[in-house]
């Protein structure tokens, strides 16, 4: 019964100082998004994912896998169980999809894409 109330106890406490949910750029660095906004994902390697945000003032937000992913570029696919509405950095794990490979998540930074390369030989 003791092990089961600490139990209880500990998740109550995680849950308690859970930051709260935000789409723009953090004040510290737990970074968490809501789950609402986030309209797709994109895996340009296996230790990346793009969150591409549907409102919010940064509107693509990368997260840094502590390490590589394997099959997340190829997969093109996660699964995640999503509490209170939020994604937060360094507190989540993502699982591959048809894989179930589990990778935890990193830190969360505001992503701006390159500029696409303009087209060589264009005459007026």
């Amino acid at each position: 019964m003791k092990i089961v109330l600490t139990g209880i106890a500990c998740a109550f406490a995680l849950l308690t100082t859970m930051p709260s949910a935000y789409a723009d750029p953090p004040t510290h660095n737990t970074v968490c998004l809501d789950a609402g906004n986030i309209d797709h994902y994109s895996y340009p390697d296996d230790k990346t994912i793009l969150f591409h945000m549907n409102a919010g003032k940064v509107r693509i937000w990368r997260n840094d896998l502590p390490r590589a992913c394997p099959g997340l570029k190829f997969e093109q696919g996660i699964a995640l169980e999503i509490r209170g509405g939020v994604i937060c950095s360094n507190m989540q794990v993502v699982y591959v999809l048809r894989r179930w490979t589990p990778c935890f998540l990193g830190a969360f930074t505001p992503y701006t894409p390159p500029p696409k390369a303009t087209e060589q030989g264009a005459h007026d």
